[in-house]
């Protein structure tokens, strides 16, 4: 039997599992400004932020691109990856 893998992301942190907007959210405290700021989100109820999220992931592509292949990293932004 094939599964399929999730339509969203996922974030699994300290042992619970996150997905759609909650875990982009999540996600979000990690990064530097100005991405951080979207953490202040995170008081809307998540069933209308995953409305606004779902909308996104449905047009990415038409509104960002689409590659037809992944980027390679660098030897230096490589070295920022976990082994």
């Amino acid at each position: 039997m094939q599964s399929n893998p999730p339509d969203s992301v996922i974030l699994c942190e300290n042992g619970k599992i996150y997905s759609k907007s909650t875990a982009a959210l999540r996600i979000a405290r990690y990064l530097k400004w100005p991405w951080r700021w979207l953490v202040i989100f995170y008081w809307v109820p998540a069933f209308i932020r995953d409305v606004f999220y779902n909308i996104i992931a449905k047009n990415r592509y038409k509104w960002f691109g689409k590659k037809d292949s992944c980027m390679l990293p660098s030897a230096e932004l490589r070295s920022r990856f976990l082994d």
